[in-house]
């Protein structure tokens, strides 16, 4: 992304982790955010435009970005494991990056943003989430866990209109028992194409809020 992104690898529990941590230029740091990418099996790893647009809102926005590859994508050992796996991998990455004293951001595109979801079910009390964004939400395909009242502040659900990967239907079907707004980008499908400047401002807009 730049000369401040490195490197790293992180404890998995199915091994060494292959990572990426992008730094703000200069000004205080803001806190710490991790992003999921997409589906390991189609495709998705932590070099996704998606992702990378993610990316790039947070650190533009002060905040440093890790961003990971699950298990079985990339230099990642260990193979799929339908969700369950993925979410193991996830909470030890916050645990190794993420420290209670630090604001902390989570943030998933698609199968990622399931993953997100389950993993803020698990969060210890101690940790303190400033900011949530689930873009792509894979809400037909998996059971994405409810966002938890005190959190829709906090959180930015955005989604195209004609995806279709994902049918905003679906979305709608996930957030309308919650009365969790979802930002619809028009004719946008699963992967933003053309459009990812603007999914990028409207992040950056809600991490300012």
């Amino acid at each position: 992304m730049n000369a401040a992104t490195q490197s790293i690898q992180l404890e998995g529990p199915s091994g060494l982790l292959e990572a990426l941590c992008d730094m703000p230029e200069g000004g205080a740091l803001k806190g710490i955010a991790v992003i999921s990418h997409p589906h390991p099996l189609f495709g998705g790893t932590m070099q996704n435009k998606v992702v990378q647009t993610l990316a790039k809102a947070f650190v533009q926005c002060g905040w440093r970005a890790i961003r990971f590859n699950f298990r079985g994508v990339g230099a990642s050992p260990g193979i799929y494991d339908e969700g369950r796996g993925e979410v193991d991998d996830l909470m030890s990455v916050i645990q190794q990056t993420c420290e209670s004293s630090q604001p902390m951001a989570l943030a998933g595109f698609s199968f990622g943003a399931y993953v997100t979801s389950q993993a803020v079910a698990r969060l210890p009390p101690a940790m303190q989430l400033e900011k949530l964004i689930l873009v792509g939400t894979a809400a037909s395909r998996f059971q994405v866990a409810t966002v938890p009242p005190d959190l829709h502040d906090k959180t930015l659900v955005v989604h195209g209109e004609v995806d279709d990967t994902v049918p905003l239907s679906s979305v709608m079907d996930w957030a309308r028992p919650q009365s969790l707004p979802v930002t619809v980008i028009p004719g946008v499908e699963h992967f933003f194409h053309g459009q990812l400047p603007l999914l990028r401002t409207l992040i950056s807009r809600h991490l300012r809020t």
